[in-house]
């Protein structure tokens, strides 16, 4: 009998395998190279990645007392794909009928994120947070944007400047170092929970960042504070156009005050009327300086051996020069007769000044000013520096020469008058004047240091201190009586000077000054006071900058009493 043949069954283990081989082939397709279309669509459904702008570093004053810091300040937002019929009437409550319409018509796009209103107060804040919350809608979110606090309002304003709304600087130190106060952007992610829960934000910053940067002025607050009130009030009071006030160490360049007016709030935008209320006076704004600048022409006169310290001028009422007339300020008819060199520091005589300028050699007193920084850029760290206005010798014909000595044919900025002077006060070297002490950036590093920095003798130590002492008697028995005061030994000079105006002076339109130095046996301040074009009546530097002058050096010294 044939033998039967047995058949074998499959093993079942087989079937079990391949049937798990095909399922994690299929996982590892899904997850490791997922469809591209699919992944965008998911992104789309469930997040979305924002962009913020990075916290800014802090801006403190040489004592570190924090000037501008960040903070946040809530803004809000909506997605237009989750919204719905209801939300439509909400948002008509809440934004214009225009932005309404413009997210209506996102609504079924690739739009996801939309702004409604950003950085609002905390009243208006409220009001938004309120109506979301009754409503519990999910298409609209609040995000806390950050934004710079001036802890001062508007003190230093012109110095520190501002950020726009993607907190970026706009000017002043804000602007110049930008680079060290602003770390690369983090990004927030909107994530969307299930409910009715609203749409919530992470965020994410970069892991780079150690330290909060950190610009240290040289500047010091209580200084500016004192500077700013009594400028501010004689401009209004005088019904300036302008004024601009700066104080320094002249024998380092450290500015400790710099102030302009009109002034603004870098937190307030409405406090912008014109673009004129922006600039930094002290630093771009020219003018002639009439007779605050005669002690500097005094001293490349003495250097240059145009003069002496004992010669006698004859000082008439006017003289005349090439086609024109040089008079005395006070536009008397008598003149001063016969004075020596010091008198013509002390009296502020234009006609004995004239005479020297009449003498000067064209091209040696161009490279004198020049090397006093006047018609060159200063090297300051500050955006929108002015280099001023100083002609070229082949120009100064007829009467400029004798113009020149007497503060007149030349534009100079506060600041390129005060470094100048500072080269008196400190015997004859010429500063690099510094506004930042020292930045340091999100790494920790110290990117900056601002150090004393000579740039040039310019004159002999016995010439300055002839200088210095012309300028204690115009406070002690000149020009700039009104600036004396009981509490410490001050010298300075004071300059009105005629504004120029379609080719001649206006005799309408001057601008006041006084600057001056103390202690005067040790001088540790300099200070320019600069009003413009006052409108009140008076006109003169001793009777309206002297005094503005005398209540500043006052009040300075009740702060280092106290402190």
């Amino acid at each position: 009998m044939p033998k039967a043949t047995v058949r074998r069954a499959g093993n079942p283990w087989t079937l079990f395998v391949l049937f798990f081989f095909i399922i994690g082939i299929t996982l590892i397709a899904r997850h490791c190279y997922p469809n591209p279309f699919v992944v965008q669509q998911s992104r789309n459904q469930y997040w979305r990645r924002v962009p913020v702008r990075a916290t800014r570093g802090i801006i403190q004053d040489t004592k570190g007392n924090a000037l501008v810091i960040s903070d946040t300040i809530p803004s809000f937002a909506v997605d237009p794909s989750l919204i719905k019929s209801q939300d439509i009437e909400t948002l008509e409550q809440l934004v214009s009928l225009d932005l309404v319409q413009r997210i209506q018509a996102a609504i079924g796009t690739n739009n996801k994120f939309m702004w409604l209103n950003r950085r609002l107060d905390e009243e208006e804040a409220k009001r938004f947070q309120d109506t979301i919350k009754a409503t519990k809608t999910r298409a609209l979110f609040q995000v806390d944007e950050p934004y710079r606090k001036y802890a001062n309002q508007a003190l230093m304003s012109h110095v520190l400047g501002f950020c726009d709304n993607e907190n970026k600087g706009q000017a002043g130190i804000e602007l110049q170092w930008d680079n060290t106060l602003y770390s690369p952007p983090g990004q927030k992610v909107v994530v969307r929970r299930p409910g009715s829960q609203p749409a919530s934000l992470f965020s994410s910053e970069p892991e780079h960042r150690v330290v909060t940067p950190t610009v240290t002025l040289t500047l010091d607050s209580r200084i500016q504070y004192v500077v700013e009130k009594h400028l501010f009030k004689a401009a209004i009071d005088d019904g300036a156009k302008w004024a601009a006030a700066v104080c320094m160490n002249p024998f380092t360049g450290e500015i400790l005050a710099m102030a302009s007016w009109p002034s603004y709030d870098p937190s307030d935008r409405r406090s912008i009327t014109s673009p004129d209320v922006l600039q930094n006076i002290v630093i771009s704004r020219a003018y002639e300086p009439g007779s605050t600048f005669k002690p500097i022409y005094m001293g490349i006169a003495l250097e240059r051996g145009w003069t002496t310290t004992d010669e006698i001028f004859y000082c008439p009422a006017r003289l005349k020069v090439a086609d024109g007339y040089i008079r005395e300020s006070s536009n008397s008819n008598v003149g001063m007769g016969n004075i020596d060199t010091a008198d013509l520091l002390i009296k502020s005589s234009n006609v004995g000044m004239a005479q020297i300028g009449l003498r000067a050699e064209k091209n040696v007193t161009y490279e004198s000013l020049r090397a006093l920084g006047f018609g060159v850029e200063p090297d300051i760290e500050l955006p929108g520096a002015s280099q001023g206005i100083l002609p070229y010798p082949d120009n100064w014909r007829g009467i400029t020469p004798a113009n020149i000595a007497i503060g007149q044919g030349l534009a100079v900025t506060p600041l390129q008058l005060i470094n100048a002077m500072a080269a008196v006060v400190n015997g004859g070297k010429l500063m690099s004047p510094y506004i930042v002490k020292e930045a340091v950036n999100s790494a920790g590093e110290l990117v900056y240091k601002g150090e004393p920095k000579v740039m040039r003798e310019v004159y002999t130590p016995e010439t300055a201190e002839w200088i210095k002492s012309a300028m204690r008697r115009v406070v002690l028995e000149g020009t700039g009586r009104r600036a004396m005061t009981d509490l410490t030994d001050l010298a300075g000079k004071t300059g009105t000077a005629q504004v120029p105006e379609k080719g001649k002076y206006s005799l309408s339109r001057y601008v006041a000054s006084f600057i001056g130095f103390w202690p005067y046996d040790d001088p540790k301040y300099l200070m320019l006071i600069v009003i413009g074009e006052p409108s009140t009546g008076r006109i003169y530097g001793g009777e309206l900058a002297a005094p503005t002058f005398k209540s500043i050096v006052e009040e300075m010294a009740e702060l280092e009493y106290y402190s």
